[in-house]
């Protein structure tokens, strides 16, 4: 009776490690960082020079600053990997779009403004991606400096200030 009890735990346990695993990152970010990962998705659809389709892999920071009567101003810094999808793919599914390993992954930053969890067009969201070898320390500044300014100058604190991850 314990080794059945013994070997029903392990199986629970496996399934439950499975799906936890299985789960897709971008499902796990909240609303308001995904409004962002789709702003870049979506220049990344619209540029002729881009010739795959991307999911998002995972964040490398995000930041929020909340500015009163449900204003906040984000910065979220991420990758996105190409998948063997053709580019304009709107479905984000892990089985139906394998990521590829023989492309470099796309380094993304992105920093607006939400009003009621709305993107607000004023100021004008940023949004910028390049492939991850290419980046460079001085793109890095500016974009750190373009964020912090777009928040600066709407008299919220800066917004690069406060990590959330």
């Amino acid at each position: 009776m314990k080794m059945a009890a013994m070997l029903l735990w392990l199986v629970c346990a496996g399934v439950l490690l499975f799906t936890v695993e299985a789960q897709d990152p971008y499902d796990q970010l909240p609303d308001a960082y995904k409004q962002g990962v789709n702003l870049a998705l979506e220049q990344l659809n619209s540029h002729a020079g881009v010739h795959h389709h991307f999911r998002f892999l995972r964040s490398l920071d995000k930041s929020e600053i909340e500015s009163g009567f449900g204003v906040k101003y984000l910065y979220h810094h991420f990758y996105l990997k190409p998948t063997r999808c053709a580019k304009g793919t709107t479905e984000s599914n892990s089985q139906t779009c394998p990521f590829r390993n023989d492309r470099p992954l796309m380094d993304c930053a992105v920093c607006y403004k939400t009003a009621a969890d709305q993107i607000e067009s004023n100021p004008k969201p940023y949004v910028h991606c390049i492939q991850k070898p290419r980046l460079t320390e001085q793109m890095r500044t500016s974009r750190t400096d373009h964020c912090s300014k777009m928040s600066y100058n709407s008299g919220a604190p800066t917004l690069l200030a406060v990590s959330t991850g």
